[in-house]
């Protein structure tokens, strides 16, 4: 007899996590729950397998990190259904997500050599009779905890770009999304069977706890900020070091001159994609005073014509995690209760497992749905006097991910004075999808970047080589020197950095 399931929520039955799909309860699949000596032979078997794939050289490894993108975009049709199928997540955002991900396996794999290889660098003045060499090897073994919403793209942005490095990854997924982690390893092993360079560990928090103690090199976390807090905690035990990418509470800010279409567009988009359970989703929205009414109103047409459902074919899906309803809810309602207007959805917009674009405004600055990771479809859009004030009420929370200016004259200038670790100019989200640049945030948001050459060398170790080239002229680290030696060592180093120009 199979007891009754909350559609959404993981379930342990008879030692297998159990995945469903959020609106309808369909089971997806079962997997077997990792134990602490099953993870104890994953790391140790990973940490096999570490030394041969670094013996692959960048060459080698790359071959087969483009042969494991290469079965994907083969296989992008079946990925996202199956997304679709556990999260609920509308077939189309899914396609976006995995076809950022292709894109991002290939360029780890074909940037790795340039990055970490070896290179000469520059000697200093008083040793030029040696020669200086800088590399960049891989720790070993990297702990991947990811995340439910892009359950994909995400921990790809970890994983990839450490195979890339050399490491060998135990990844666990969120319990909330097993099958698509399961999915994607099984498809990397199919390409790379001979050693396990890329394994999964299934469970509830308790596995991602026991992770962190299993010895890893280093863990990559993707999550809430109150449970990276935790991940940090567990993983100072061991001197573990970790790479945090925490919640996020992004703004858009809209300049008097910006292009209100397009702004209109891109907010939307940034705000209720995914039903808006996104890291780096537009949650706040400052818009300069002479153009408020004008965007709210392309706002709200917009946001209205978005169809919510089940249906792989909707452009808003369930709420992946059920328990994110509440929250979602309560910060409606708060804001209501306080002074805030609904233009579009409201309180009655929340109807499990579906969540209604909603629209709010003249929400106060304290208010719950402006200081708090909301994770939902829905926007607070306040009226600024201009770009400035916009800016500085972006950056008065502790959360400091994303974001987005819209300006034709002023968006660069602007997008540098925002405290976080990436802004979009005239756009929303579109850091995320380009690989060349680092993804992180400050403050709440973590720390540590994933993507780009810092996310290649996130999950290596600098090594610094020395060689002698040459006699020394000035036989200065010897205790052979004279005091003709530190004369003339003195004469050299005034000539050089005596002058203040």
């Amino acid at each position: 007899m199979t007891a009754t399931r909350t559609p959404g929520v993981p379930a342990i039955d008879e030692g297998s996590l159990i995945s469903t799909n959020p609106a309808t309860g369909e089971e997806v699949g079962r997997f077997p729950v990792a134990s602490t000596d099953s993870l104890t032979a994953a790391v140790a078997r990973a940490r096999d397998a570490a030394a041969w794939w670094a013996g692959l050289g960048f060459s080698g490894r790359k071959q087969r990190l483009l042969a494991f993108r290469s079965v994907l975009t083969n296989r992008l049709e079946e990925l996202a259904a199956l997304m679709n199928r556990e999260g609920g997540k509308p077939r189309a955002d899914a396609l976006v997500e995995a076809i950022a991900a292709v894109d991002h396996i290939a360029w780890a794999a074909q940037r790795a050599r340039k990055v970490l290889g070896r290179r000469r660098v520059g000697s200093s003045l008083l040793l030029k009779e040696h020669a200086a060499f800088l590399e960049y090897l891989p720790l070993g073994v990297v702990g991947v905890i990811g995340p439910w919403n892009y359950p994909i793209l995400t921990p790809m942005g970890s994983i990839a770009y450490a195979l890339a490095a050399g490491n060998a990854v135990v990844f666990k997924p969120s319990e909330y999304t097993p099958a698509v982690g399961q999915w994607f390893v099984d498809r990397f092993n199919e390409v790379v069977p001979e050693h396990p360079v890329l394994q999964i560990v299934h469970g509830l928090g308790d596995v991602g706890a026991a992770l962190c103690r299993s010895g890893v090199d280093k863990i990559a976390f993707t999550g809430s900020t109150a449970t990276g807090k935790k991940v940090m905690a567990v993983a100072a035990e061991s001197l573990t070091p970790v790479l945090l990418e925490c919640g996020g509470k992004d703004a858009m800010v809209v300049a008097a001159d910006a292009d209100l279409d397009e702004a209109a567009s891109a907010c939307v988009w940034g705000g209720l994609t995914n039903a808006g359970q996104t890291c780096v989703g537009i949650e706040r929205v400052y818009v300069a005073e002479p153009i408020f009414d004008d965007f709210l109103n392309r706002v709200v047409a917009r946001a209205a014509k978005l169809t919510v459902g089940a249906e792989p074919s909707s452009d808003i899906g369930p709420i992946t995690m059920p328990s994110q309803i509440e929250i979602i809810r309560r910060h409606i309602e708060d804001a209501l209760t306080r002074g805030g207007r609904a233009v579009l959805g409201g309180a009655e917009a929340v109807q499990p497992p579906f969540v209604n674009p909603t629209i709010l405004v003249d929400v106060p600055e304290d208010a719950a749905a402006v200081q708090e990771e909301t994770f939902g479809p829905t926007l607070t859009v306040s009226r600024v006097r201009d770009a400035a004030e916009g800016v500085r009420l972006a950056n008065s929370t502790g959360y400091g991910l994303g974001g987005a200016i819209f300006s034709k004259s002023q968006g660069l200038s602007l997008a540098r004075q925002v405290r976080s670790g990436m802004t979009s100019v005239n756009s929303a989200l579109t850091f995320a999808g380009m690989p060349a640049l680092p993804f992180g945030g400050v403050g709440n948001s973590g720390f540590g970047r994933i993507h780009g050459d810092d996310g290649l060398r996130e999950f290596t170790r600098p090594k610094s080589i020395v060689k002698r080239r040459a006699p020394s002229l000035l036989a200065a680290t010897t205790f052979d020197r004279t005091e003709k030696t530190i004369s003339q060592m003195l004469r050299v180093v005034r000539l050089v950095h005596g002058r203040s120009k």
